[in-house]
């Protein structure tokens, strides 16, 4: 039934738990994100990557969980069907053993308050990525990119719209068993024209609200680590530090948060190493396993959260 772009945002918002339960919220998104790709894996690119990229956003506000308070952190006692589960007491823990003084260090620096503000952006950030491209997978699942059509308006026609079209184009060459290969070419188009309007339209804003000094660890702290989805791991690890330099990271010459070094980044590091994990997608295959765990809310974040905090301190 055909329905208003906020209706289908409002559907939407229902099934995720309430903005204050922050990492339960990005567990809800990583999964509704990796359920979509699961159904329509031929199609449905950008929602697979979203959610590897969702993952990696609740491995940061985690990490802001333990700053924000990690001397009250208790086990939390929840019953499955209570919704997604998030065991702070033993997170803290975990990442302690595993990082020793770290957190504890970034409680008592001067910079914590401005350092947790900027992951505030970011929590923000992967909200309104949900709510500005989300609804429209559901629009299509459902009704077709007719819905999508008389939804779309004003800036998101360029890429949004366009997107799905091609992504449309795409699906009906498949139906009718013609050229796969430029089918599969049509589709990956498409969604890296959903990917444009992520980055410049949903993204430019947030990370434009960033400090200076949020920039550099924010950049840091950007990788799509996609190696539990494959068998060989070896390039499935995109990392911005490591595309853009060291140094260059260090000192802000490069970061993420600028729109032409992000989209380079992107484009020449992250969609390859996508479409490597995407390429052998199949029953039983690593990456069906990795999002299916993402879709029951096995996010593994005590590991994720102290590889995170490694990686903003490490010495090069």
């Amino acid at each position: 039934m055909s329905r208003l772009k906020e209706e289908w945002i409002e559907q939407l918002e229902t099934r995720l738990p309430p903005k204050e339960r922050i990492v339960d919220r990005n567990i809800a998104i990583t999964a509704q994100y990796a359920a979509w790709y699961l159904q329509k894996p031929e199609l449905f690119k950008w929602a697979g990557m979203a959610a590897f990229a969702s993952r990696q956003v609740g491995i940061a506000l985690a990490f802001s969980e333990l700053m924000h308070a990690p001397e009250q952190m208790v086990l939390q006692e929840e019953t499955p069907d209570e919704g997604f589960w998030f065991d702070p007491g033993k997170l803290l823990r975990s990442a302690v053993n595993n990082l020793f003084s770290v957190p504890s260090f970034m409680h008592s620096i001067a910079a914590r308050q401005l350092f947790l503000a900027d992951l505030d952006e970011i929590r923000r950030g992967n909200n309104n990525i949900y709510s500005d491209i989300a609804w429209a997978h559901a629009a299509y699942l459902e009704c077709g990119i007719g819905e999508i059509e008389n939804n779309c308006r004003g800036e998101e026609d360029e890429f949004m719209l366009s997107g799905f079209r091609m992504i449309d184009e795409g699906a009906h060459m498949l139906e009718k068993g013609g050229n796969n290969d430029e089918a599969r070419r049509v589709i990956w188009a498409g969604n890296v024209l959903l990917l444009r309007h992520e980055q410049l339209n949903t993204l430019q804003p947030v990370f434009d609200a960033i400090s200076q000094q949020g920039r550099i660890v924010v950049s840091f702290g950007s990788e799509l680590d996609f190696s539990g989805a494959v068998e060989n791991s070896q390039h499935a690890k995109a990392s911005f530090s490591t595309y853009s330099g060291y140094f260059e990271t260090l000192t802000g010459t490069k970061s993420v948060t600028d729109a032409q070094h992000r989209w380079q980044w992107i484009e020449h590091d992250v969609l390859p190493a996508w479409e490597r994990v995407d390429c052998p997608f199949c029953e039983g295959s690593h990456l069906k396993k990795q999002l299916e765990s993402f879709v029951a809310g096995e996010a593994a974040l005590s590991h994720h959260v102290a590889q995170y905090a490694a990686n903003l301190f490490r010495i090069p």
